[in-house]
């Protein structure tokens, strides 16, 4: 069976601020969306993802309040900030450039 790929350096707080652009979501819940819309290729551990949310509650760019899911069980949902919309827009841009860089390189290598 292939091993799922692993995320690329720098790319989960920049999903994980794109997910939260939708709606307000429990940390659960991020997980599950960015699964669901990679069509199960994208995995989002807890030992990742908990640390990632508090690093974007510490920069501003989410927030966070206590409620209850849809099985009335309490959770922290957190929130898109304008600080992280504003930083969603940058991250956006220099993943686009990494990845147009990237794909000069090896476009490069396969003409040679």
């Amino acid at each position: 069976m292939a091993r799922k790929p692993d995320l690329l350096p720098g790319t989960l707080d920049m999903l994980i601020l794109r997910t939260l652009q939708r709606a307000p979501l429990h940390g659960y819940g991020i997980a599950l969306q960015i699964k669901r819309l990679s069509d199960d290729v994208l995995t989002v551990e807890e030992g990742s993802l908990y640390p990632a949310l508090q690093r974007l509650l510490l920069q501003g760019w989410v927030k966070a309040e206590w409620k209850m899911t849809e099985t009335n069980r309490r959770a922290r949902f957190y929130t898109l900030t304008a600080a992280g919309r504003k930083q969603l827009g940058v991250e956006l841009t220099q993943f686009e450039q990494m990845i147009e860089a990237i794909g000069r390189v090896l476009r490069d290598v396969q003409e040679a």
